[in-house]
């Protein structure tokens, strides 16, 4: 249920082109409906889908009058009392809206979408409706960028919520919904799915948030969230997914992360986080994807870190570590992305890394590295981005000329003054930085040698024609 993906583009694949036949594209846009290219913002996972069965249109009063006073709070692309008096009517329900079959066989709400088409649009003066939790067979709220004039906080009625059945509750991309993160939240025991992400929340995160036993993926990131990640996260037994990136948050890692045993998804990247990786990490056994990056994290890797069997992810850049690279993750034979950049690391790119058969990436640049590029790297045959530039590297570069074409200018290998290249290879030589072996740092500024020879060549044909041409000319006289 976790999307994985990479914080930098994937160069290789945005300048590739994609061509559709006329025919296809004529029927594309003929005959697809004038949604289809727009189609709303959804979390993944236990997605509730409407009845179809339902035949009746009858709603409890009270409901449909909550439903009014959200919609008012919300949204003014219409009137919603007089265009769509019954919000559940198979065949004219709102947009936006799921409903299903509750007791005594009427309908009540299950799913509310807000902010993209073809939901309701979210007016500049909304608010956050705390009604929404007055409706008892609601499961599933989404907002997406539907405060950002009218500041507003995430409000909860007076009376208790722990009545709500909802399961899913996402605030994305909202810039005006400020404040704290409602320690009362922790009363929807029935949560699965919290999503608070790109907001302007402040404050620490509520102890009381981790007591949600049921939840499955937690995401606060992009928030200005401050104070240290609480210890209680060790109760989430049942989290996949957890990410707290893009926030102030400091002090350690807690060791009580190993007990996330369903953990596939970790992303501490962009805080303030000091410390080590804890030991603890070894227990992750289905973690996929590891962000560290950006954070003031020092120390030794973790002698257990090859047990992430699991791991196909990995991005700790930016971090003062300032040790050797450990020769462990070579064993970690599932990476596709490698990427420990900015970090100080020292001694030899360990020859283990040659057994990473299925990396599409590694980025060590701007490290202290020293020795020569392991020849085993041009065996990765799926690497499309290799960056070893501004190290201590030196010797002949090892990869073959089929190598350097795949990766072209995805190779960096520059600011590495003792790195060289075979004079077979000097037609690359610009696109990654490098001298060829044996010549001196001005010839490698010049143009390549079959450039020199071809333009000398003709200054020397046009010479000669000048030369023929007044020779002929005292000839004449």
């Amino acid at each position: 249920m976790l999307e994985l993906r990479s914080r930098e583009p994937n160069i290789s694949t945005m300048g590739r082109c994609f061509s559709i036949s006329p025919v296809l594209l004529f029927l594309l846009f003929t005959f697809s409906p004038p949604y289809a290219l727009s189609l709303p913002i959804h979390e993944q996972g236990n997605e509730q889908h409407p009845d179809n069965n339902v035949q009746s249109i009858d709603m409890d009063p009270v409901e449909t009058e909550t439903l009014f006073k959200i919609m008012e709070t919300m949204s003014s692309d219409r009137n919603w009392r007089v265009s769509n008096p019954h919000p559940c009517k198979p065949g004219s329900s709102w947009p936006g809206i799921e409903c299903k079959t509750g007791e005594h066989n009427r309908l009540y709400v299950s799913r509310l979408d807000f902010g993209t088409p073809p939901n309701p649009t979210c007016k500049a003066t909304a608010t956050f409706p705390s009604e929404i939790f007055d409706l008892p067979y609601l499961q599933s709220v989404f907002f997406f960028h539907c405060f950002y004039h009218t500041r507003t906080t995430i409000s909860l009625p007076q009376h208790s919520i722990s009545t709500s059945s909802l399961q899913q509750l996402s605030l994305r991309s909202n810039p005006a919904l400020v404040g704290p993160i409602p320690p009362q939240l922790s009363a929807l025991k029935s949560l699965q799915v919290l999503t608070l992400t790109q907001n302007h929340l402040v404050g620490g995160i509520p102890e009381e948030i981790f007591t949600l036993t049921s939840l499955i993926h937690l995401d606060l990131s992009y928030n200005f969230l401050t104070g240290t990640i609480p210890n209680l996260l060790g109760s989430l037994k049942n989290i996949e997914g957890l990410d707290l990136s893009y926030n102030l948050l400091t002090g350690p890692i807690p060791d009580r992360i190993g007990q996330l045993g369903l953990l596939q998804k970790l992303d501490l990247s962009s805080n303030l986080l000091t410390g080590g990786i804890p030991d603890s990490i070894e227990n992750l056994n289905f973690l996929v994807f590891l962000a560290l990056s950006n954070n003031r994290l020092t120390g030794k890797f973790p002698e257990g870190l090859a047990k992430l069997e699991s791991l196909e992810y990995f991005i700790m850049d930016d971090n003062p570590m300032f040790v050797p690279l450990p020769h462990e993750l070579g064993r970690l034979v599932k990476l596709q992305e490698l990427r420990l950049a900015n970090s100080g690391y020292s001694g030899n790119i360990p020859q283990s890394f040659s057994q990473l058969l299925n990396l599409s990436t590694l980025s060590l640049q701007n490290n202290r590295l020293i020795g020569e590029i392991p020849v085993g790297l041009t065996g990765l045959s799926h690497i499309y981005h290799l960056n070893l530039s501004r190290n201590k590297l030196s010797g002949v570069v090892p990869f073959d000329p089929l190598f350097l074409k795949r990766l072209g200018r995805n190779l960096d290998l520059s600011g590495n003054p003792g790195l060289c290249l075979d004079k077979s290879e000097a037609y690359v030589r610009e696109n990654i930085g490098l001298n060829v072996c044996g010549s001196n740092r001005s010839d490698s500024l010049v143009q390549p040698l079959k450039a020199e020879a071809s333009s000398e060549f003709c200054i020397s044909i046009y010479l000669l024609d000048v030369l023929c041409l007044w020779a002929l000319y005292q000839l004449l006289l």
